[in-house]
């Protein structure tokens, strides 16, 4: 009975995930717009499960503050309003300013190598027009963050990501930035091969806080 059990809780553990991940994916595409309420008989049908691990999974999403659990009206999709959007870049700008400094001992030609080729492929997704650019964009970032083997920070910093991920999709919509986003990692990855420090977390920083203005006008406020 108790090997039972232990493969209940098992498989339930492994759909609610997989629930979470489901919507999640959807909510980082833009698929669900902010105050859009999700019906978990819905998505439990196009997933091929029971309603109760997408339950869990609305929980879990609005504990990350995708969305908002009210009282009579089930799971609402949160939107972000101007201020949030400036706090969570603030909140980037420290803690991937963070990720740099303690990167920068594992920092070599190699992995400069390696920022190099992921900058030339957001640029030709940018070029190209293609939403590929967001991806390619986090994965920049990313690199450089999981150099600073601090698994803890490197979560925070992704949570971060896919908060503000739909808007830099819009964003990506109607401003035309491969080019100056091409400078600004380039100059990124310039103060990374200087080797100081300081001086690169402060360029990481300051590239983060810069964005927030530009995106912050296609933040629709949330209620």
């Amino acid at each position: 009975m108790s090997s039972s059990i232990a493969s209940f809780g098992q498989h339930s553990s492994t759909a609610e995930e997989e629930a979470y991940r489901h919507i999640q994916q959807a909510l980082r595409l833009g698929r669900y717009k902010p105050g859009e309420r999700l019906i978990p008989e819905d998505i439990a049908a196009e997933i091929g499960m029971s309603r109760m691990p997408v339950r869990e999974a609305f929980r879990r999403l609005a504990s990350e503050g995708l969305v908002v659990l009210r009282p009579n009206r089930g799971c609402i999709v949160a939107g972000l309003t101007v201020d949030e959007l400036y706090e969570i870049f603030e909140m980037r700008s420290v803690l991937e300013g963070l990720a740099v400094r303690l990167s920068m001992p594992r920092i070599d030609d190699d992995e400069l190598d390696d920022l190099e080729r992921l900058l030339d492929r957001m640029e030709r997704a940018g070029q190209s027009g293609s939403n590929d650019w967001v991806v390619r964009h986090q994965e920049f970032h990313g690199k450089i963050c999981a150099l600073s083997h601090r698994p803890k920070l490197v979560h925070q910093i992704s949570a971060l990501h896919v908060v503000i991920e739909p808007y830099m999709r819009i964003w990506f919509d109607y401003i035309e930035k491969p080019l100056s986003a091409r400078e600004e990692h380039a100059a990124l990855i310039a103060a990374l091969r200087s080797g100081d420090a300081p001086h690169a977390e402060q360029v990481m920083r300051d590239h983060i806080l810069g964005t927030a203005p530009m995106l912050a006008e296609f933040v629709t406020p949330g209620e």
